[in-house]
Formats: structure tokens, C-alpha cells, sequence
């Protein structure tokens, strides 16, 4: 079986090929099918030829249609009624799920903090919000074009299984120590409008070893888990910002994997940054665990017997 779709222009052509065609060879592999290429002889738009099994082909030929029909989301996603980043009550209204709210005071806090500094670094213990609201203020940026794209990164450090003895390739391998990330913004977004950020490269969520020699302009950056993170790809990290560009550093210094626990670079440099202008540090405490109630029990008796 052969479907064909016509691409009006430029913009769509990127949006469904990607850049080097990375998208085009990604729904190959998704829906086992071959997709060609014919650009217009004018130089204005192509139309994608898609071949093999039936089913396939209609489950591919779908989903390209989608994310043609959801260019629009970028736009929508950019304009909005409101002027102010923050209003001290809602972050963000997502179309599929609750309004997004601080729920205490060192979450609202954490908000603010991030729209009035370029360089935000938290640390805290496990679910107090700190990856949620990040992804939170980073829609929440984006839908007032105060930036033209997220990008989110952490580290691929192992706790427990070897990388090299987990099934599939590289982007299969990865893709659990990411699948945090994609879960917040898919639950804020819904999977269609999820999917066409990131078909459209408006969202990118890649391990931290990809952004060496990257300079990130107009972004709102995320870098997640930094407590695993060596004190030189921290470094290496912070480096990236470009014009334009927020950063936001999460962590948990209690969940460090590394071998020695000294060494993590979120520790450094919440050290070393900490009296720099246009640079905020947030602390979390067992207070703000917004999870089911137990998990602050479970934190609060791991502090008690790390103590003894």
C-alpha cells in the first residue's frame, strides 16, 4: 500500500522530516513503513510517499497528519491573556489536567524565584515539586514567548543496572532515565500536543552527555538529577547558556549514585554560585513533599537512621 501527503512549505517540510530527516527515520522504525521524499521542483513544499503493510501505513499516514494539524499548538502555546509570568496563585492552566498551583510556601517561593533570576539552582529531597514546577514555568515561559523552546537534560548514571546489559539501542537504554521528564509534561500537556513540541524541536529532553559544544540561546533549560552530575560536566553545563536563556538546576543531595558523594557537581556549585548576582538557590525540606503522605514518613526515618 502507498499514501501520499503533500507539505506545503518549509516549515512543515522541517516539522515532519526533522533536521538531517532524524523524524522521517523515527517514524520508519516506529511503524516499520518506507517514507520518500519528492521536493517540488519550485523549491516550495514536497509530498512524503509511505509504503508497506496497510495497517501501518494508515497508523503512519495518521500520525503525520496530526502533527501537521499541530503546528498550531507552538502558536497557540505563545500567546495568552495574561502579562505576568506569575501571579502568586496559578503557574500554568494546562489543557489537560488541573491548574498548576504552589502548594507551600517554598513552592511559590521556587516560582518566583525563577522568573526573576536567569540562573535558578534547588535542591531537595524527593517529590517536592521541583521537576514539575520546573516543567511547569518552562510552558508556562514559552506561552508568553519569553522564550522560543525548553530544553531539558540529566545525566545517564547507572544505580544498580549496567546500561550495557539493558535491552534495545541507545535511544531505548536512555529513554528510562528520561521517561521522569516526559511523564510531566505529558500529563500537562496531553500526548498529541506533547508529541508535536517535540516533533517540532520546541521541546528537546536529551542526556546531559549531548549538550557538550552546544550553545543554548532563547531557551528555557532544565537540567535534572544534578546530583549525579560530576563537578566538570557541571561545568560544562552551565556554560551552555546563551542570550536569551533561563536555567534551572534540580537535585536531591541525598539520592547522589555517584562513587564518591563529594564529588557531585550540584554540590560544588551550589557552593560556588551562591553570592553571584541573577544566581538563586531554593532549599526544599521534607515540608514541601506534595507526594502521597508516607513518602514524607519514609524521609523523615532515613534522616533519623542516617543520623545515628
Amino acid at each position: 500500500m502507498i499514501k501520499k501527503i503533500k507539505l506545503k512549505n518549509q516549515d512543515e517540510i522541517f516539522l515532519v522530516l526533522g533536521e538531517q530527516d532524524s523524524r522521517l527515520r523515527a517514524l520508519e522504525k516506529e511503524f516499520k513503513v518506507e517514507i520518500f521524499v519528492h521536493y517540488n521542483s519550485g523549491g516550495e513544499g514536497a509530498e512524503i510517499s509511505l509504503s508497506g503493510p496497510n495497517s501501518r501505513v494508515d497508523k503512519a499516514f495518521h500520525r503525520i497528519k496530526k502533527i501537521i494539524e499541530n503546528t498550531e499548538t507552538v502558536v497557540t502555546l505563545q500567546k495568552t491573556t495574561h502579562s505576568k509570568p506569575f501571579d502568586g496563585d496559578v503557574l500554568f492552566y494546562p489543557p489537560h489536567s488541573a491548574p498548576v498551583k504552589p502548594r507551600t510556601k517554598n513552592q511559590q517561593k521556587y516560582i518566583e524565584t525563577i522568573f526573576e533570576n536567569d540562573l535558578v539552582i534547588s535542591v531537595g529531597p524527593a517529590g517536592t515539586g521541583k521537576t514539575f514546577l520546573a516543567c511547569a514555568c518552562a510552558l508556562r515561559a514559552l506561552e508568553l514567548g519569553m522564550v522560543g523552546r525548553i530544553i531539558v537534560s540529566r545525566p545517564i548514571v547507572e544505580a544498580g543496572e549496567k546500561l550495557g546489559f539493558l535491552p534495545g539501542d541507545i535511544d531505548e537504554k536512555v529513554d528510562p532515565y528520561l521517561r521522569p521528564v516526559y511523564d510531566a509534561f505529558g500529563g500537562m500537556l496531553g500526548a498529541e500536543k506533547f508529541r508535536a513540541l517535540k516533533y517540532g524541536s520546541t521541546l528537546e529532553i536529551v542526556p546531559l552527555a549531548y549538550m557538550r559544544g552546544r550553545t543554548l540561546e532563547n531557551a528555557f533549560i532544565i537540567l535534572d538529577e544534578a546530583q549525579n552530575t560530576l563537578p566538570e560536566q557541571m561545568k560544562m553545563f552551565l556554560t551552555r547558556m546563551g542570550k536569551n536563556s533561563r536555567m534551572i538546576i534540580n537535585g536531591d543531595p541525598t539520592q547522589i549514585d555517584l562513587p564518591f558523594k563529594k564529588e557531585s557537581g550540584l554540590l560544588i556549585a551550589a557552593k560556588i554560585l551562591k553570592d553571584i548576582d541573577g544566581i538563586s538557590i531554593t532549599e526544599f525540606t521534607a515540608e514541601d513533599v506534595v507526594r502521597h503522605p508516607l513518602v514524607k514518613e519514609i524521609l523523615s526515618a532515613y534522616d533519623k537512621f542516617e543520623k545515628k
